[in-house]
């Protein structure tokens, strides 16, 4: 079993990481096979320190340190604003227009995993620059509706709140599809049965940086799995996002068996 590895140099390497892997396994999750941190460790043969994390259904550009003190420099960066992060997804109707959303959310606790988190932190500033990419309506009934509408968005988060982004797409009523706890689990079902959409439709793009040791600037990019392709081509987006579209799809061995949606 192997992870695609985008970038890799004597201080870095990152990864695209499949939806449906954890980053690191937690106390929560100890029986987890499949990890992105103990995969690549194992394929590169030398330890990795992570910077920070994508949610489990997310896929996407995951880097990493291959010392404690890069992924600190890193980690740092990522505190401090200073990487560039953009993700896409497939949401719900049609959101056509570009703003930024600036809507404060109050921290999302697991019942197991926060158990001794705070519960009465107040919303914390939480901004997001958001770009309606493409539209689409298909012939699909959904609920009362005789048609479905999905749309292209580009996102840029300001700020890395939990969940930030499927929360913020939530608030402005354009879910994203796939999204099992803030979307619209109608559309979710009919997207998976008659588009093959049966994940969560979030993909973390690219992330721009100066390189915490040479200093250099450095564009990562993860290209798109095959349910985004086959999205795309269902939907007429194809050659929209050519920088990470992939025409072939190289075999990475035990995806098949761990693309279920989790949240």
């Amino acid at each position: 079993m192997s992870l695609e590895i985008l970038y890799q140099d004597a201080w870095l390497v990152a990864v695209n990481k499949p939806s449906g892997w954890l980053v690191h396994r937690s106390w929560l999750d100890r029986d987890e096979k499949v990890v992105v941190m103990q995969t690549v460790r194992d394929q590169i043969g030398q330890h990795v320190f992570t910077a920070h994390r994508l949610d489990r259904p997310t896929s996407g550009v995951l880097l990493m340190g291959l010392s404690s003190e890069v992924g600190r420099l890193l980690a740092q960066q990522f505190e401090h604003h200073q990487i560039q992060k953009q993700y896409h997804a497939i949401t719900r109707g049609w959101l056509q227009d570009e703003a930024v959303l600036d809507y404060p959310l109050t921290e999302e606790l697991d019942k197991i995993g926060d158990k001794y988190a705070r519960a009465d932190k107040g919303p914390q500033p939480a901004v997001t620059h958001y770009r309606g990419i493409a539209t689409v309506e298909m012939p699909v009934a959904v609920g009362r509706y005789p048609t479905a509408r999905y749309s292209l968005v580009s996102l840029l988060p300001q700020t890395g709140r939990k969940h930030q982004l499927r929360r913020h797409l939530a608030h402005l009523r354009h879910p994203i599809i796939g999204d099992s706890k803030h979307g619209d689990l109608r559309q979710n079902r009919a997207a998976a049965e008659h588009f093959g959409c049966d994940r969560l439709m979030l993909h973390a793009s690219s992330l721009t940086l100066n390189h915490p040791v040479t200093g250099a600037p450095l564009t990562l990019t993860a290209p798109l799995d095959k349910v985004w392709m086959s999205a795309l081509s269902h939907f007429g987006w194809c050659g929209i996002l050519p920088d990470i579209e992939r025409v072939e799809f190289p075999a990475l061995s035990g995806q098949d068996d761990v693309h279920q949606e989790q949240s």
